[in-house]
């Protein structure tokens, strides 16, 4: 009797310390933001609206966490309208028909203090990219109505032709009027879910 109670200890132990915690985008505090070049010399910055997005992790550790997020393509702001209409169309994201871009981790690993890479599936326009992106974590928090929240800047670059976002206009003296390359600059307060 006695081993099968140690064995019942032993499995209730493993299975709390397997548990999985879930962690959801305090969106009022979060920013999925980029920035992409502009006539080679500028940067030119904007932001994703709507978004929305989860971590499940073992406890409060954040090593092995899968990841998922999703931003509505019609959010898209630069601020300037016009802009903004551009990339929603057909040269860029065509919102109408793909709505939204998806990412979905495949690993999250700790790299050193505080640092983490993550590799997972970037979606856009429905074409599925593995991506690379680094991770810094800033710790975590009770905020003054108990909730526990913890803060990561999410880093890392992609190449737009990869995923059909195909304007291409040249200037006269060579170089593209828009970057290849967008940077990823992604800001994340999470909120532990009881």
């Amino acid at each position: 009797m006695k081993t099968i109670q140690i064995l019942a200890v032993i499995l209730l132990t493993a299975t709390l310390s397997f548990a999985q915690t879930k962690w959801t985008f305090d969106k009022s505090h979060s920013n999925i933001g980029f920035s992409v070049t502009h006539l080679i010399i500028t940067e030119v910055d904007g932001s994703f609206k709507n978004f929305d997005g989860t971590i499940e992790s073992a406890g409060d550790e954040f090593s092995g966490a899968k990841v998922e997020f999703s931003a509505e393509t019609s959010s898209i702001y630069t601020g300037n309208e016009k802009r903004d209409n551009h990339l929603k169309s057909d040269d860029f994201f065509n919102a109408e028909k793909f709505s939204n871009m998806t990412f979905k981790s495949k690993t999250f690993t700790k790299t050193g203090d505080n640092k983490y890479k993550m590799v997972g599936d970037l979606t856009i326009r429905d074409i599925t990219k593995e991506v690379t992106l680094d991770v810094k974590y800033n710790g975590t928090v009770k905020d003054p109505w108990g909730n526990t929240k913890a803060g990561f800047k999410i880093t890392g670059e992609i190449n737009r032709f990869d995923y059909d976002l195909k304007w291409n206009a040249l200037m006269e003296a060579g170089g593209a009027v828009v970057g290849k390359d967008v940077s990823l600059d992604i800001n994340v307060q999470l909120q532990k879910q009881l």
